[in-house]
């Protein structure tokens, strides 16, 4: 009589990959970092080409109001290029995973993916109110930083429901976060670096290394 268990490391394996499923959203594609990062360089590159137009970014001289005042053109500009590609990459997140859930034959909402939602939405809520607080009191100067570091925020507290890539580039985001509030002049700059390149750069990785080889 054979026994039943002749392979016990498949079996662990198998236990393993069912506990991992149950706690981690292994939904999250690789292909959505990289989209959202392409979307981003393109949003970046419109802000720099066609609202801004200059060589040089300096926030006091394009985006304050002497004295305060209404919003400007400009302003309306930048938020509206803002929330386009927040959209964007919302959706296009939303897409990739909604499809390598249904190649794997999983369901995309689970009690992890709530969690996973619960636990990035915390940081970002809270950056969003500190950023209008920014543009409220007229400081477009640090609205880049805090986008920067909110979101690195978000993700670092998020990274234990998915892939631990997510961490490190929650990581990545809090450190450009920082250089971008010191170093003001080049906040667009290191917005394009963490939103767009460092998206692609880790979407990438994400890709070869969970989903490629599968």
């Amino acid at each position: 009589m054979k026994n039943s268990s002749t392979h016990p490391n498949e079996d662990l394996q198998a236990i393993r990959d069912i506990m991992e499923r149950s706690s981690r959203f292994l939904s999250l594609s690789g292909l959505s970092g990289i989209f959202a990062g392409i979307i981003a360089l393109m949003g970046a590159a419109i802000t720099w080409l066609f609202i801004l137009d200059s060589g040089h970014v300096h926030y006091d001289e394009f985006l304050r109001i002497p004295g305060g005042g209404t919003f400007s053109g400009i302003r309306l500009y930048l938020a509206l290029d803002a929330l386009l590609v927040l959209g964007l990459a919302v959706a296009g997140a939303v897409f990739f995973s909604q499809r390598k859930s249904r190649k794997a034959g999983q369901r995309l909402w689970t009690n992890s993916t709530r969690r996973l939602v619960l636990h990035l939405m915390i940081p970002l809520v809270a950056g969003g109110i500190f950023i209008l607080i920014l543009v409220l009191h007229n400081n477009w100067g640090l609205v880049a930083s805090a986008m920067l570091m909110f979101y690195g925020l978000a993700l670092v507290n998020a990274g234990k429901f998915t892939f631990g890539e997510i961490h490190y580039l929650g990581l990545t985001e809090i450190g450009l976060g920082i250089l971008a509030g010191v170093f003001l002049d080049y906040g667009l700059l290191l917005w394009a670096l963490g939103f767009g390149l460092m998206h692609i750069v880790y979407g990438s990785v994400m890709y070869y290394r969970h989903e490629r080889k599968r």
